[in-house]
Order: structure tokens, then sequence, then C-alpha cells
């Protein structure tokens, strides 16, 4: 869905917790048998996460965490992405993730220091989750292809990522897909979307 996602919405180019006490997910959790034994999560590049076996399906398991977590208490929530979380709970919550610390989200944060620390990690990515490779292409595709070939074309260009970029672009796009049909609650339109995240997916 990863270019049928951008392709809902063109602009999507430019790209409370009320449930604390839920019975916990099992990926919601990192425990220290799977970590890194100390070697950061951040900041390392997604084809070293993938090396050292804490990439599930090709997606990163801190990011599915943080992304299942905000499936569940952070679609209505006027704000997501915009209000910033508090940089106490979410450079605590960085830091337990670094040091192989096991991290239940529902118990050590909130639903904006949760939606902080997925646009950290996707930012402090050593390459940009859409490669540099791509980027002109990119830009030279939005301006010029016609309307009935946009998605075709885009697509063609997005399979030129490296797998492990593409699958987790995917695997986002899915997500801010759903965030973006809550709207009407969440006020985070695809451009506004595209806005907050554009940043931190170009680097």
């Amino acid at each position: 869905m990863g270019a049928g996602a951008i392709c809902h919405n063109k602009a999507a180019v430019q790209i409370k917790e009320d449930m604390k006490w839920m019975v916990q997910l099992p990926m919601n959790k990192l425990s220290p048998a799977t970590a890194t034994g100390g070697k950061k999560i951040f900041g390392v590049s997604l084809l070293e996460l993938r090396d050292l076996g804490l990439v599930k399906d090709g997606v990163p398991v801190v990011v599915r965490s943080m992304v299942e977590y905000l499936e569940k208490h952070g679609l209505l929530l006027e704000g997501l992405f915009r209000v910033n979380g508090s940089v106490r709970t979410v450079d605590n919550l960085r830091q337990r993730y670094d040091g192989g610390e096991e991290v239940d989200l529902h118990q050590d944060a909130d639903t904006f220091a949760v939606a902080s620390l997925l646009k950290q990690f996707l930012r402090d990515l050593p390459e940009a989750l859409i490669h540099p490779s791509i980027h002109n292409p990119l830009i030279q595709l939005y301006q010029e292809s016609s309307e009935g070939d946009f998605c075709k074309d885009l697509r063609e260009l997005l399979l030129q990522l490296p797998d492990i970029h593409y699958s987790l672009l995917h695997y986002l796009c899915h997500f801010l897909s759903q965030v973006e049909q809550e709207q009407a609650h969440n006020r985070m339109t695809a451009t506004n979307l595209a806005t907050v995240f554009g940043p931190n997916i170009f680097q």
C-alpha cells in the first residue's frame, strides 16, 4: 500500500491515553533478550538493525511497538504529531531503548511522547527513509508526471529503494492513512501529515 497510500492524496508526497491499563501486546515490549545489549537503536541504520535481529517483517520492532500503541491511543487525539511530548519523557524512553531495557509504553509513556519518539526515530536514521538516491527523480516526477501516470510511475520509483526502506515506508504510509481517515477528530489531513513527516523522512 506504500505508493497507494501516497497516491490517496498527492499532497502527501510533499510528505487520552484512555486505556492505560489495557492488556499489553507482546510487540509493546522490547525485552533484554532481543535488545542490542547496550548498543544504540536510535541513529542506527535500518540494515544494521536488521542484522541485529531487531527487525520483524521488514519493520524495526521499536517502530511496530510505537505504531501499535498510537493505533490504540492516538488516532482520535487532536494534535497528534503536532503537539510535542515531554522532552524528558521522550529522552528517557530513547535512553531506555538504547540501553536495552524493557519498555512498556502503556505504563511508561503517553501518546504525545510516543508520537514524538516515532518522529525522532525516523529523523535520526543515518540515511533518510526516502533514500537520497531518489530525491531528485521523485521531485521531477511530482512536477512533471501526468495525473494518470503518477501512481504507476511513483510505485516504480519507490521500488528502487532498498528493500528495508521500502518495507518501512509501506508500513508507515499504511499507518498514516489511518491517521488521515480520522482527520475530523485529530485534524491531521494529508497535507498536515506531509508537513510534519516530510522533514523526518527526507534528509
